[in-house]
């Protein structure tokens, strides 16, 4: 069984996981997740925050041999946090998540798709540090398949976003390139588009590239699903 570490998106925090986390554990796994700086109750102030220190928050919570699976902007800092401690990842699983691109940042990536369907769903702060999700567009967007009171507990919970980390290009090391890499797309993703989840990963071996029938939250969807799927990823030998 493995030690696995969940990773949040943008705005979200380990509240997120509530559903995946018994799921897992019910399959025999040690699962948890983290808070990243600013998030979930982590009083870092917003304009503090940075690529680096999310990284780092990432890697300071690894064991000896664990699996991340990250979420959506997740995916950036799990994959720096691979760079830092190579040696205690056993696997890295992308779940519709960026997947970090040499001397790119987050919002760089994010150009990169043929559609922005998640723009409408940003609210920028006055100040520049940060952003926030507009709640009518919510659902629509990040939840559109998730069960009756999931937007409402989401929006309860939902943090602002530094903006920093995510305007700060990827500085790639050798570390992360020794760990395996999965990957889960999500087929009815309105955040991230399908088409470019599938690009992100055009260059990977097919038995690496997973999908699953939903939005962009299946850790809400579909958490018995998505866990039974980390599981069979889990089960594969490593490269």
């Amino acid at each position: 069984m493995s030690d696995i570490l969940l990773v949040h998106g943008s705005c979200h925090g380990a509240w997120c996981w509530r559903d995946t986390i018994p799921a897992l554990k019910a399959l025999g796994h040690t699962a948890r997740a983290i808070n990243m700086p600013s998030h979930g109750g982590d009083p870092t102030p917003l304009s503090d925050v940075t690529l680096a220190s999310c990284a780092q928050s990432v890697a300071d919570a690894l064991g000896e041999d664990t699996v991340i699976v990250a979420h959506s902007w997740g995916g950036f800092p799990a994959t720096l946090a691979a760079d830092i401690a190579p040696a205690k990842v056993k696997r890295l699983i992308y779940l519709c998540a960026y997947v970090p691109r040499e001397g790119h940042s987050l919002v760089d990536m994010r150009k990169l798709a043929p559609r922005q369907p998640i723009l409408k769903a940003i609210a920028r702060d006055p100040s520049g540090f940060s952003y926030g999700i507009k709640p009518e567009y919510a659902q629509e967007v990040f939840y559109a398949d998730c069960p009756a009171g999931t937007t409402e507990y989401a929006l309860a919970h939902i943090s602002q976003q530094a903006t920093l980390p995510q305007t700060t290009p990827a500085k790639l090391g050798e570390g992360h390139k020794s760990v395996p890499k999965s990957y889960i797309r999500c087929l009815h993703d309105n955040a991230i588009p399908p088409e470019f989840q599938a690009e992100m990963t055009a260059d990977w071996p097919p038995e690496d590239v997973y999908e699953m029938p939903t939005s962009h939250s299946p850790f809400f969807t579909d958490p018995t699903g998505l866990a039974a799927l980390i599981a069979e990823i889990l089960s594969k030998p490593s490269d």
